[in-house]
């Protein structure tokens, strides 16, 4: 073999059969190949373990290789004097100096020759030969190359994870909607015997509060009965003649005093405001702020119908003597509701009658607010010798549960055409509307009457 075949075979030697080029950071695998390590990396990204060689298809259980440093001296070696022979290329000779441009500027990253170097505009610069330079940088690139490969192996880990965590989120999914179902299940079964301990308990109450009502019903019975006997028993008295009247009338006035102080008291029937279980969670998910947006201080608030002129009394001119003079609060709201669900609420710890709800219309002048009771749902409080009257309108109805000492709710199911009132402090149900429809927009509104 001559030099000329010597020096191919040597070159062959260092060349990757993968890349096909001098070798670059080369690595011996257990099958005793070499190999360049991006090549051989590459070539390994997709492969299941163990890894084969890409000549041999020799099994490598090894996962990580030591830079096999003679043949990479030797390859740099080759690679070097190959670009020797390249120097006299048209591409590397300089034009205006017509010299092989042998230097590599540091600064500028550009290729010089000899006097380019010491020009000017390079003579501050460093400057190192071709040859060395671009094996400088090859070791710069290959570590470069290092950290980018460990990043491409820490993202197929994160890759390999997230791949795991589809089934596994799909799964876990599946299992949470039945543990959600099987968790409202219980809520219902719960919120039933809530319900049925709920109703039993207002029926009890209820019986009990209808044997007040008919005991008393049955002692004023028995009491007017004793009163017009007296009564009668007083007129013949004052038929006697005077001697006769005068010797009995210590007896008769006793009798009349005893009489008197026996009158039997109103039974006033309240009953108890049990809690409805999470109403109030629920309410909140539609709650809202601000919804009493326009204020004003008046001195007379009137309704426009009679139907519901029992929030404040049994006939309308008597609701208005009632409130004419007397300061209030009154609040609505600039925007209607024409859809959804809406819940707020309005705190009346300092007011003893008030009326709040919604309505249709409000109709407001110097000294009057008119609200149009076609579509209008209130409900009111109204104080009458010391006892409290909670009323709603459209019919007029007398709430017989436990006046709100706080917050008071208000939901208006637009669509549905609901709406409900809710003693925040209790959590109970205070009244709901049955259900209707809405034809019109429905403003919030709340009157406040000064003690």
């Amino acid at each position: 073999m001559d030099s000329k075949g010597f020096m191919q075979a040597f070159q062959n030697e260092l060349t990757c059969s993968v890349c096909m080029n001098y070798f670059i950071d080369p690595i011996t695998i257990d099958c005793g190949h070499s190999f360049c390590r991006p090549c051989l990396y590459l070539c390994w990204e997709e492969d299941q373990t163990p890894k084969s060689c890409p000549e041999c298809r020799g099994l490598s259980e090894k996962p990580d290789f030591q830079t096999n440093i003679v043949l990479k001296r030797l390859a740099s070696l080759a690679r070097q004097d190959t670009a020797k022979q390249t120097n006299s290329l048209e591409a590397q000779i300089c034009l205006t100096h017509k010299e092989a441009k042998g230097l590599f500027c540091e600064v500028d990253k550009t290729l010089l020759c000899g006097p380019c170097s010491e020009s000017p505009e390079h003579a501050a610069h460093s400057h190192s030969p071709i040859q060395w330079a671009a094996e400088e940088y090859r070791e710069k690139l290959l570590k470069r190359m290092g950290s980018l490969w460990k990043m491409t192996q820490e993202m197929q880990n994160h890759l390999n994870l997230e791949t795991h965590k589809t089934p596994s989120l799909e799964n876990y999914a599946a299992i949470r909607k039945v543990m959600i179902k099987v968790q409202y299940q219980r809520i219902h079964l719960f919120l039933q015997e809530q319900e049925q301990l709920h109703l039993e308990a207002l029926e009890e109450e209820a019986k009990e509060t209808l044997q007040q009502l008919r005991e008393s019903e049955f002692r004023m019975t028995q009491q007017k009965e004793s009163l017009k006997e007296m009564y009668r028993e007083l007129t013949e008295m004052c038929h006697k003649p005077d001697l006769e009247l005068l010797q009995n009338l210590g007896n008769v006035l006793e009798r009349t005093d005893l009489v008197q102080m026996q009158k039997p008291q109103p039974v006033n029937p309240e009953l108890t405001s049990w809690p409805v279980t999470g109403i109030l969670d629920m309410l909140n998910s539609f709650r809202v702020d601000n919804v009493l947006s326009q204020k004003t201080t008046i001195h007379n608030v009137s309704l426009s119908e009679d139907d519901t002129t029992m929030i404040y009394g049994d006939d309308h001119h008597g609701v208005s003597r009632e409130l004419h003079g007397a300061e209030s609060f009154v609040a609505w709201g600039a925007v209607a509701f024409t859809s959804g669900r809406h819940y707020w609420e309005v705190d009346v710890t300092h007011s003893s009658n008030w009326i709040l709800g919604v309505c249709k219309d409000i109709l407001t002048s110097n000294t009057v607010i008119s609200i149009d009771s076609e579509e209008a749902f209130l409900l009111s409080s109204m104080k009458v010798n010391n006892h409290y009257i909670l009323s709603t309108n459209s019919p007029p109805l007398i709430q017989y549960v436990q006046r709100p000492l706080g917050g008071i709710g208000v939901f208006l199911d637009y669509d549905n055409g609901i709406v409900s009132f809710y003693d925040v402090c209790r959590g109970s149900l205070i009244y709901t509307f049955f259900p209707s429809f809405f034809s019109s927009p429905l403003k919030p509104f709340l009157c406040l009457r000064s003690p």
